[in-house]
């Protein structure tokens, strides 16, 4: 069983108006993404479209996420919890873990189902390393947050 580590008590949270904002605006950003494939990046990064069941809701919710090559389990890709350095973990993380079956990542226009998996510590440390080198803008988030910033591994199972 998947556990979260604990919230964090201090970081980074936009105003109740961009929260607003940003909410109304992710359905936008979802069909951008859609159009656009497999060209869209954050933080110089190729982005997946990742698809959870909500924790709480049941209702099926999608993130657009940066991508990283796991180079110790081709095939499978990381994805970082860092909610721009939130004290609180990103809701989707909340959705892997109470629903760790029901799993989808979408890469240019090819859906596949995955399994998650939290990297333990160590393979956290090292991934976490690769990351901030292959995107910096990330290690501003450790800094921001006193939360450990959880890194999943999602392995296409088909």
């Amino acid at each position: 069983m998947m556990r979260l580590p604990p919230a964090g008590t201090r970081g980074f949270t936009p105003p109740k108006a961009a929260q607003v904002i940003f909410g109304k605006m992710a359905g936008l950003s979802h069909r951008i993404q859609r159009a656009m494939g497999d060209r869209m990046k954050i933080q110089g990064q190729r982005l997946l479209m990742l698809t959870t069941v909500g924790a709480k809701t049941g209702k099926e919710r999608q993130v657009g996420l940066a991508r990283f090559s796991d180079p110790n389990h081709p095939g499978s890709w990381l994805v970082v919890g860092s909610n721009a350095g939130s004290p609180r973990h990103p809701g989707w993380c909340h959705n892997i873990v109470a629903h760790p079956d029901q799993v989808w990542i979408t890469i240019a226009k090819k859906t596949s189902q995955v399994r998650p998996e939290l990297l333990t510590p160590e393979e956290r440390e090292k991934a976490w390393s690769m990351v901030v080198s292959l995107a910096p803008g990330y290690g501003r988030y450790e800094t921001t947050t006193d939360r450990q910033i959880p890194i999943f591994r999602l392995t296409p199972t088909g």
